[in-house]
Protein backbone atom coordinates (compact mmCIF):
# COMPACT_ATOMS: atom_id res chain seq x y z
CA UNK A 1 0.00 0.00 0.00
CA UNK A 2 1.26 3.24 -0.89
CA UNK A 3 0.27 6.54 0.82
CA UNK A 4 1.12 10.46 0.62
CA UNK A 5 4.35 11.16 2.69
CA UNK A 6 3.61 11.85 6.43
CA UNK A 7 4.76 15.05 8.23
CA UNK A 8 5.65 14.30 11.38
CA UNK A 9 4.90 17.75 12.68
CA UNK A 10 1.35 16.85 11.30
CA UNK A 11 1.03 13.93 13.84
CA UNK A 12 -2.19 12.58 11.78
CA UNK A 13 -1.13 11.82 8.27
CA UNK A 14 -1.74 8.72 6.89
CA UNK A 15 0.94 6.42 7.14
CA UNK A 16 2.95 5.97 3.83
CA UNK A 17 4.68 2.29 3.71
CA UNK A 18 7.22 3.28 0.49
CA UNK A 19 9.19 6.02 3.03
CA UNK A 20 11.96 3.37 3.81
CA UNK A 21 14.52 3.11 1.98
CA UNK A 22 18.43 2.83 1.29
CA UNK A 23 20.48 5.50 -0.47
CA UNK A 24 23.64 4.00 -0.96
CA UNK A 25 26.07 7.41 -0.88
CA UNK A 26 25.39 7.90 2.94
CA UNK A 27 24.40 6.74 6.21
CA UNK A 28 21.80 7.80 8.66
CA UNK A 29 24.60 8.52 11.63
CA UNK A 30 26.31 11.06 8.86
CA UNK A 31 23.13 12.74 8.97
CA UNK A 32 22.61 12.66 12.97
CA UNK A 33 26.24 15.31 12.62
CA UNK A 34 23.95 17.95 11.96
CA UNK A 35 21.67 17.53 14.83
CA UNK A 36 23.98 17.34 17.95
CA UNK A 37 23.18 17.82 21.67
CA UNK A 38 20.03 17.38 23.71
CA UNK A 39 17.84 19.64 22.00
CA UNK A 40 18.96 17.61 18.55
CA UNK A 41 18.82 14.66 19.85
CA UNK A 42 15.08 15.29 21.00
CA UNK A 43 13.98 16.48 17.43
CA UNK A 44 15.14 13.28 15.96
CA UNK A 45 13.05 11.59 18.78
CA UNK A 46 10.04 13.82 18.33
CA UNK A 47 10.36 12.97 14.04
CA UNK A 48 10.75 9.57 14.77
CA UNK A 49 7.65 9.66 17.09
CA UNK A 50 5.53 11.65 14.86
CA UNK A 51 6.05 9.71 12.17
CA UNK A 52 5.59 6.24 13.08
CA UNK A 53 2.29 7.35 15.57
CA UNK A 54 -0.39 9.10 15.75
CA UNK A 55 0.72 11.28 19.08
CA UNK A 56 0.96 15.35 18.16
CA UNK A 57 4.64 16.59 18.52
CA UNK A 58 5.41 20.37 18.42
CA UNK A 59 5.79 22.62 15.53
CA UNK A 60 9.23 23.44 16.27
CA UNK A 61 10.40 19.73 15.62
CA UNK A 62 9.94 20.14 11.65
CA UNK A 63 10.68 17.81 8.85
CA UNK A 64 12.83 16.89 6.18
CA UNK A 65 14.14 13.68 4.63
CA UNK A 66 17.47 14.01 6.09
CA UNK A 67 16.24 14.57 9.68
CA UNK A 68 14.12 11.47 9.26
CA UNK A 69 16.84 9.48 8.11
CA UNK A 70 18.73 11.01 11.02
CA UNK A 71 15.90 9.53 13.53
CA UNK A 72 16.18 5.75 12.23
CA UNK A 73 18.26 4.71 15.37
CA UNK A 74 15.14 6.18 17.18
CA UNK A 75 12.16 3.95 16.28
CA UNK A 76 12.73 1.04 18.95
CA UNK A 77 12.69 4.02 21.85
CA UNK A 78 9.46 4.71 19.84
CA UNK A 79 8.73 1.30 20.56
CA UNK A 80 9.37 1.68 24.20
CA UNK A 81 6.90 4.54 24.49
CA UNK A 82 4.13 3.01 22.07
CA UNK A 83 4.58 -0.62 24.32
CA UNK A 84 4.65 2.04 27.83
CA UNK A 85 1.24 3.80 27.25
CA UNK A 86 -0.88 0.43 25.87
CA UNK A 87 0.71 -1.11 29.43
CA UNK A 88 -0.52 1.57 31.28
CA UNK A 89 -4.06 2.19 29.61
CA UNK A 90 -4.58 -1.72 29.81
CA UNK A 91 -3.58 -2.10 33.37
CA UNK A 92 -6.42 0.84 33.98
CA UNK A 93 -8.73 -0.89 31.94
CA UNK A 94 -8.30 -3.93 34.01
CA UNK A 95 -9.52 -2.13 37.35
CA UNK A 96 -12.61 -1.85 35.52
CA UNK A 97 -12.93 -4.65 33.51
CA UNK A 98 -11.75 -8.49 33.43
CA UNK A 99 -8.26 -8.74 32.19
CA UNK A 100 -9.21 -10.60 28.94
CA UNK A 101 -11.61 -7.09 27.65
CA UNK A 102 -9.16 -5.22 29.00
CA UNK A 103 -6.33 -6.84 26.93
CA UNK A 104 -8.44 -6.86 24.08
CA UNK A 105 -9.33 -2.99 24.28
CA UNK A 106 -5.60 -2.80 24.52
CA UNK A 107 -4.83 -3.97 21.48
CA UNK A 108 -7.10 -1.74 20.13
CA UNK A 109 -5.50 1.12 21.89
CA UNK A 110 -2.13 0.02 20.09
CA UNK A 111 -3.41 0.17 16.83
CA UNK A 112 -5.06 3.49 17.11
CA UNK A 113 -1.46 4.94 18.40
CA UNK A 114 0.42 3.77 15.48
CA UNK A 115 -2.31 4.08 12.99
CA UNK A 116 -2.22 0.64 11.95
CA UNK A 117 1.43 1.75 10.59
CA UNK A 118 2.62 -1.91 10.77
CA UNK A 119 -0.62 -3.73 10.62
CA UNK A 120 -0.76 -2.32 6.96
CA UNK A 121 2.86 -3.54 6.27
CA UNK A 122 1.99 -7.09 7.43
CA UNK A 123 -1.46 -7.75 5.35
CA UNK A 124 0.15 -6.27 2.27
CA UNK A 125 2.70 -8.62 2.44
CA UNK A 126 1.06 -11.68 3.02
CA UNK A 127 -1.29 -10.54 0.16
CA UNK A 128 1.62 -10.23 -2.05
CA UNK A 129 3.71 -13.60 -0.91
CA UNK A 130 0.79 -15.60 -0.61
CA UNK A 131 -0.67 -14.35 -4.20
CA UNK A 132 2.24 -13.97 -6.53
CA UNK A 133 4.89 -16.36 -7.47
CA UNK A 134 7.32 -13.48 -9.43
CA UNK A 135 9.06 -10.55 -8.22
CA UNK A 136 7.48 -8.12 -10.08
CA UNK A 137 3.62 -9.24 -9.32
CA UNK A 138 4.62 -9.18 -6.07
CA UNK A 139 5.75 -5.72 -5.75
CA UNK A 140 2.45 -4.77 -7.83
CA UNK A 141 0.28 -6.17 -4.68
CA UNK A 142 2.06 -4.45 -2.59
CA UNK A 143 1.43 -1.50 -4.00
CA UNK A 144 -2.16 -1.67 -4.21
CA UNK A 145 -4.25 0.01 -1.75
CA UNK A 146 -6.97 -3.03 -1.24
CA UNK A 147 -6.47 -5.75 1.03
CA UNK A 148 -7.15 -9.32 -0.40
CA UNK A 149 -8.12 -12.74 0.63
CA UNK A 150 -4.72 -13.61 2.58
CA UNK A 151 -3.98 -9.76 4.20
CA UNK A 152 -7.10 -9.94 5.90
CA UNK A 153 -6.71 -13.42 7.45
CA UNK A 154 -3.35 -12.65 8.67
CA UNK A 155 -3.97 -9.58 10.40
CA UNK A 156 -7.16 -11.90 12.44
CA UNK A 157 -4.41 -14.39 13.24
CA UNK A 158 -1.92 -12.18 14.28
CA UNK A 159 -4.78 -10.19 16.73
CA UNK A 160 -5.86 -13.40 17.51
CA UNK A 161 -3.01 -15.02 18.57
CA UNK A 162 -1.17 -11.67 20.19
CA UNK A 163 -4.72 -11.24 22.63
CA UNK A 164 -4.39 -14.97 24.01
CA UNK A 165 -1.07 -14.91 24.30
CA UNK A 166 -0.66 -11.86 26.11
CA UNK A 167 -3.64 -13.12 27.94
CA UNK A 168 -1.64 -16.09 29.08
CA UNK A 169 1.37 -13.78 30.03
CA UNK A 170 -0.72 -11.80 32.57
CA UNK A 171 -2.33 -14.84 34.16
CA UNK A 172 1.09 -16.30 35.07
CA UNK A 173 3.11 -13.19 35.47
CA UNK A 174 0.89 -10.49 36.27
CA UNK A 175 0.27 -6.65 35.38
CA UNK A 176 4.03 -6.08 36.13
CA UNK A 177 5.37 -9.25 33.86
CA UNK A 178 2.41 -8.06 31.26
CA UNK A 179 3.81 -4.72 31.27
CA UNK A 180 7.51 -5.58 30.97
CA UNK A 181 6.87 -8.39 28.61
CA UNK A 182 4.64 -5.49 26.24
CA UNK A 183 7.14 -2.82 26.22
CA UNK A 184 10.27 -4.91 25.47
CA UNK A 185 8.30 -6.74 22.90
CA UNK A 186 7.52 -3.38 20.99
CA UNK A 187 10.85 -2.31 21.22
CA UNK A 188 12.65 -5.73 20.36
CA UNK A 189 10.70 -6.22 17.18
CA UNK A 190 11.02 -2.74 15.90
CA UNK A 191 14.61 -3.09 16.05
CA UNK A 192 14.70 -6.29 14.31
CA UNK A 193 13.00 -3.86 11.50
CA UNK A 194 15.17 -1.45 11.22
CA UNK A 195 18.37 -3.93 11.11
CA UNK A 196 17.16 -4.70 7.82
CA UNK A 197 18.09 -1.41 6.82
CA UNK A 198 21.64 -2.73 7.67
CA UNK A 199 21.81 -6.20 5.27
CA UNK A 200 19.03 -5.71 2.40
CA UNK A 201 19.00 -3.21 -0.51
CA UNK A 202 15.67 -1.19 -1.00
CA UNK A 203 14.09 -2.92 -4.20
CA UNK A 204 11.87 -0.14 -5.43
CA UNK A 205 13.67 1.94 -7.77
CA UNK A 206 10.96 4.46 -7.88
CA UNK A 207 11.51 5.34 -4.07
CA UNK A 208 14.89 6.45 -4.31
CA UNK A 209 14.06 9.95 -4.21
CA UNK A 210 11.34 9.73 -1.11
CA UNK A 211 11.91 10.95 2.55
CA UNK A 212 13.80 7.98 3.41
CA UNK A 213 15.85 6.68 6.07
CA UNK A 214 19.65 5.49 4.32
CA UNK A 215 21.38 2.31 5.10
CA UNK A 216 21.55 2.58 9.03
CA UNK A 217 25.08 3.26 10.68
CA UNK A 218 26.58 -0.08 12.72
CA UNK A 219 26.52 2.87 15.80
CA UNK A 220 22.56 3.74 15.11
CA UNK A 221 21.89 -0.09 14.96
CA UNK A 222 23.39 -0.53 18.36
CA UNK A 223 21.85 2.48 19.39
CA UNK A 224 18.35 0.78 18.62
CA UNK A 225 19.05 -2.39 19.99
CA UNK A 226 20.28 -0.30 23.27
CA UNK A 227 16.90 0.93 23.63
CA UNK A 228 14.96 -2.81 24.33
CA UNK A 229 17.64 -4.42 26.32
CA UNK A 230 16.58 -3.36 29.75
CA UNK A 231 12.77 -4.69 29.26
CA UNK A 232 14.49 -8.29 28.88
CA UNK A 233 16.91 -8.41 31.72
CA UNK A 234 13.77 -8.39 34.50
CA UNK A 235 12.31 -10.12 35.75
CA UNK A 236 14.17 -13.21 34.45
CA UNK A 237 17.36 -12.52 31.71
CA UNK A 238 16.83 -15.98 31.01
CA UNK A 239 14.09 -15.97 29.15
CA UNK A 240 15.43 -12.30 27.77
CA UNK A 241 18.14 -14.29 26.92
CA UNK A 242 15.96 -16.81 24.97
CA UNK A 243 13.80 -14.23 23.53
CA UNK A 244 16.65 -12.46 21.71
CA UNK A 245 18.14 -16.14 20.23
CA UNK A 246 14.85 -16.62 18.90
CA UNK A 247 14.29 -12.99 17.40
CA UNK A 248 17.87 -13.74 15.91
CA UNK A 249 16.97 -17.01 14.54
CA UNK A 250 13.59 -15.12 13.28
CA UNK A 251 15.63 -12.72 11.67
CA UNK A 252 18.04 -14.94 9.62
CA UNK A 253 15.12 -16.53 7.88
CA UNK A 254 13.07 -13.60 7.32
CA UNK A 255 16.00 -12.14 5.67
CA UNK A 256 16.78 -15.37 3.52
CA UNK A 257 12.94 -15.03 2.24
CA UNK A 258 13.63 -11.96 1.29
CA UNK A 259 16.45 -12.01 -0.58
CA UNK A 260 14.52 -14.91 -2.56
CA UNK A 261 11.74 -13.19 -3.25
CA UNK A 262 12.31 -9.86 -4.13
CA UNK A 263 16.05 -9.32 -3.29
CA UNK A 264 15.76 -6.96 -0.50
CA UNK A 265 12.91 -5.09 1.47
CA UNK A 266 9.87 -3.02 0.84
CA UNK A 267 8.39 -0.47 3.57
CA UNK A 268 5.66 -2.64 3.78
CA UNK A 269 8.43 -5.63 4.54
CA UNK A 270 9.48 -4.00 7.67
CA UNK A 271 6.09 -3.83 8.74
CA UNK A 272 5.81 -7.10 8.73
CA UNK A 273 9.12 -7.91 10.49
CA UNK A 274 7.82 -5.83 13.37
CA UNK A 275 4.70 -7.87 13.52
CA UNK A 276 6.55 -11.28 13.32
CA UNK A 277 8.85 -9.88 15.66
CA UNK A 278 6.43 -9.00 18.05
CA UNK A 279 4.71 -12.21 17.84
CA UNK A 280 7.56 -14.49 17.80
CA UNK A 281 8.60 -12.90 21.37
CA UNK A 282 5.13 -13.30 23.01
CA UNK A 283 4.77 -16.77 21.77
CA UNK A 284 8.64 -17.51 23.46
CA UNK A 285 7.39 -16.10 26.82
CA UNK A 286 4.18 -18.17 26.79
CA UNK A 287 6.69 -21.40 25.87
CA UNK A 288 8.83 -19.87 28.90
CA UNK A 289 6.30 -19.35 31.52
Amino acid sequence: MTAPSRDPSRGAAEPSRDLVTQDPPGHAGDAAASFEGIKGQLQLFLSALGFFTRIPIPQWVGYSPEQLNAATRYFPLVGVVVGALVALLTVAMGLLWSPRLAIALGLGVSVLLTGAFHEDGLADSVDAFGGAFTRERVLDIMHDSRIGTYGAVALWLALAVKWQALVDIQAAAGWGGFAVVLIGAHAASRSMAISLLRTLDYVRPEGKAKPVAQRLSISGLMFGIACSVPWWLWPDWRAGLTGAMVLIAVRAGFIRYLRRRLGGYTGDTLGFAQQIGELALYLTVCAWI
